[in-house]
């Protein structure tokens, strides 16, 4: 079980729009996601793409299938943030 050392970030708390922008912001810093599921599952990945297919978005991750936005509950950083140096 993973545990979230950083506030996770909800989509029933900050809505679908909002919580698509968090998705799209992982794809460009490359940085792995904790995600937790509605059904409980919770795994570590990065998001490598969001897109869209007939009305439905999609998280696609590095190493595990693409998952519909509507099943991901919560997501948040998975490693401590750690300034890049110039």
């Amino acid at each position: 079980m993973y545990v979230f050392s950083v506030a996770a970030i909800c989509q029933d708390i900050v809505g679908r729009c909002s919580f698509i922008d968090v998705l799209e912001e992982a794809v460009l810093v490359h940085r792995p996601v904790a995600v937790a599921l509605r059904d409980g599952t919770r795994f570590i990945d990065v998001v490598v793409d969001v897109v869209t297919e007939n009305g439905e978005d999609y998280a696609v991750f590095h190493n595990r299938e693409r998952v519909p936005v509507t099943e991901i509950a919560a997501t948040t950083r998975a490693d401590p943030h750690v300034p890049r140096r110039p």
